[in-house]
């Protein structure tokens, strides 16, 4: 058994990459958005609140990512009755709000990203923008 192995992580570059891709997903569909986009571990690599975006989406935006990120699934998928405990457990860092994807290459759970601030439908539309930046990432459903 090793004690080491290469793994794959999203740089800023292509962090930056998604988070202009969902930008321009956003301004196409005339809802403004908070975006978040967080490397493997979920941490904040880029950002942006859009003009005429709502600013408490920019908390779950954030939250959406680190989510997704964390569970390597789209959020707004786990059982309804564990939403409160995920929130208690987490100190309300995770959620099941509809929005955060995974960012994944090669079966590695590179990144993810968070959208905020439209319907459920726009927020998720913009996150499936931002992943397409990505050479290499999958799409989740």
């Amino acid at each position: 058994m090793t004690s080491v192995v290469p793994a794959l992580r999203l740089t800023h570059e292509g962090a930056l990459a998604a988070l202009r891709a969902a930008v321009d997903q956003a301004i196409a569909t005339k809802a403004p958005q908070c975006i978040a986009v967080v490397d493997g571990g979920g941490h904040l690599l880029a950002f942006a609140r859009m003009d005429g975006a709502k600013v408490l989406s920019s908390d779950s935006a954030i939250k959406k990512a680190i989510t997704a990120a964390s569970s390597g699934t789209p959020t707004g998928k786990s059982n309804p009755e564990t939403e409160i405990k995920m929130a208690i457990a987490t100190d309300g860092k995770a959620t099941n709000i509809r929005g955060g994807l995974p960012i994944i290459v090669d079966g590695h759970v590179i990144g993810a990203i968070g959208v905020g601030s439209g319907t459920l439908d726009e927020d998720v539309a913009c996150a499936k923008a931002g992943i397409a930046a990505i050479a290499g990432a999958r799409i989740p459903e």
